[in-house]
């Protein structure tokens, strides 16, 4: 008897098809600086040195977490990916950063060379929109690791920042002023708590419409992760921006105190912003403790900035000629490390 490597659960075949359905997408994010093609061992990215006069690099990996399950279950997977993309481009925003190019890492069970398209899709979108280029990256087929139909994915972002330009700047002190960014959803963080609400508690499926909500629960939890960078490259770009912090897993708690100095704390108003209706329903169907809730969610901030009480005028001003929303939350003061909900 003989056994080859499809019978095994590995289809090379299929593999080379979704290598040949992504080319399109990812060469769609090229640019100048890109050398060479597909199918190289690894990506070639010309630096862009006469840009920086003290050019560091920032990189960071991150998935996105059980939104996949969702993704799965609705059967669309063209989004994840663009989440993906956004999540890190706001990881590495926060210091700073601008991306020059992007990897992708997907694993899954049996390949199905239309959803590694789909995913593919999503991932360039991600990088056009964010101006950095997808490099490069690696699909696996693993039977041994994956139900079939069901995947993971990760990416990591290498981006640079001038030296001196690098964020949290060390002058944030009290009367310094904090504005938020507002979420789309949960983004990509808090799903496992959702999911148990929505579909052991509610007993609902991702089809199941809410008329709170104005959709479904599947379209609600596979809402966008938004990506700040073009709104707030510029107001980085002038200086005008002290800290960033991303609000993602451990919510507006536990991400804002990552960026304070040790002699500073933030109070945050929670009623100066207004609330998505998936959180209420969320905190009263599992009767989640308010504390929990900000230790999970974004809570519908999905980037808090920390800006000098003299910058607020061109600040707001920037934002509001790119129609962009955003709400003044709170404010630095002398304290412990912390952040403070009144």
């Amino acid at each position: 008897m003989t056994i080859n490597y499809k019978q095994a659960g590995v289809d090379i075949d299929a593999g080379n098809e979704a290598v040949c359905r992504i080319g399109e997408h990812v060469r769609s994010t090229f640019n100048t600086l890109v050398r060479g093609d597909l199918g190289s061992f690894g990506g070639l990215f010309a630096f862009p040195s006469w840009k920086y006069e003290k050019p560091i690099l920032v990189a960071s990996t991150d998935g996105v977490g059980t939104k996949l399950k969702i993704a799965v279950a609705m059967k669309k997977h063209d989004t994840i990916g663009r989440d993906l993309v956004a999540h890190c481009i706001n990881d590495i925003l926060v210091q700073g950063a601008i991306p020059l190019f992007f990897l992708d890492y997907i694993g899954i069970g049996k390949m199905e060379p239309l959803v590694i398209e789909e995913l593919v899709k999503g991932i360039a979108t991600g990088c056009r929109e964010g101006g950095c280029v997808l490099i490069g990256g690696e699909t696996a087929e693993m039977p041994g690791i994956y139900k079939a139909g069901e995947y993971d994915l990760a990416g990591t972002i290498i981006g640079v920042v001038e030296e001196e330009k690098i964020l949290p700047k060390t002058s944030i002190k009290p009367g310094d002023l904090v504005f938020g960014l507002p979420s789309a959803g949960l983004h990509t963080n808090g799903y496992s708590l959702a999911r148990k609400v929505c579909f052991d508690v509610l007993k609902a499926t991702v089809d199941t419409y809410r008329p709170e909500l104005g959709r479904t629960i599947g379209e609600e939890l596979l809402a966008e992760h938004r990506c700040y960078l073009p709104v707030l490259k510029e107001a980085v770009h002038q200086g005008l921006i002290k800290g960033l912090a991303h609000i993602t897993g451990g919510g507006l708690i536990e991400n804002i105190p990552r960026i304070l100095p040790e002699s500073c704390k933030v109070i945050i108003n929670k009623g100066s912003w207004p609330g998505l209706p998936i959180f209420t329903l969320l905190q009263e169907a599992g009767q989640i403790p308010e504390n929990d809730m900000f230790r999970t969610f974004n809570m519908g901030i999905g980037m808090v900035c920390i800006i000098a009480q003299e910058d607020e005028t061109i600040f707001s001003s920037l934002l509001e000629t790119q129609g962009v929303d955003f709400f003044k939350i709170g404010e630095i003061v002398s304290g412990q490390r912390s952040v403070s909900l009144v």
